[in-house]
């Protein structure tokens, strides 16, 4: 959950400085728990080797994009990093791949809101460690990818002034029914509020951190289910 601290210091009996302190001090505790669970995404893939070693049963990655919102920033510059033109708020935006069973299987930073998914994957790397024959599945943000490997699959796209063939439509409309489990994967991550009401917190980096655990936290509880 994600109550203000005066909530939290009414429900645990502690001062809101207090509560605020309990939690910087308690996420790495729960972080370091998830990691030894084997819960948390992986952040970062440098070879096909390690994708292979961790997720040896996986056909298919689902890449898809989140934001959170946030406060506004007084800095006019740091007001447009932070604002995303498809939420028409500021947000920070993370990319997730995410496999078909809902598990979030690699977990980028937070970027700024104007950042967009494919730039997010360039930089990431990602899709350079993902064998070929394991499926990357993506929507239209991620165009010109195909083109870059061989086992990518986005929607078609309707040509200009055309219009797309009965066929193409069929393939669109199967390709979002498996694409749907990314979009089920983020709203099991953002059952932890601190990952989906507007973030307040000034600590530097806790943005990034503390989503980061509620991914993991989602992941244990696919686990144990």
């Amino acid at each position: 959950m994600y109550p203000t601290f005066d909530l939290a210091g009414v429900l645990f009996d502690l001062d809101r400085a207090q509560a605020n302190r309990w939690m910087h001090r308690l996420q790495p505790l729960l972080e370091e728990a998830l990691g030894e669970k084997m819960a948390l995404p992986k952040r970062k893939l440098t070879s096909l080797e390690e994708f292979i070693e961790a997720f040896p049963e996986v056909e298919r990655v689902i890449l898809d994009g989140t934001e959170r919102p946030i406060q506004r920033a007084k800095d006019r510059d740091q007001q447009k990093e932070d604002y995303s033109g498809k939420k028409k708020r500021h947000t920070r935006t993370h990319l997730a791949g995410v496999a078909p069973d809902r598990q979030i299987l690699v977990f980028s930073t937070a970027y700024p809101g104007k950042a967009h998914d494919k730039g997010i994957l360039n930089s990431e790397g990602w899709a350079e460690w993902i064998p070929d024959d394991v499926k990357i599945q993506g929507d239209s943000g991620f165009q010109g990818l195909q083109n870059e490997y061989v086992n990518v699959e986005i929607p078609h796209k309707k040509p200009k002034g055309g219009q797309l063939t009965d066929e193409q439509k069929a393939e669109n409309q199967a390709l979002a029914r498996e694409r749907v489990v990314g979009e089920h994967a983020f709203a099991g991550l953002k059952r932890y509020g601190i990952a989906a009401q507007v973030y307040r917190n000034r600590k530097a980096n806790f943005d990034d951190r503390s989503i980061f655990t509620a991914a993991g936290l989602w992941n244990f509880y696919l686990m144990a289910a």
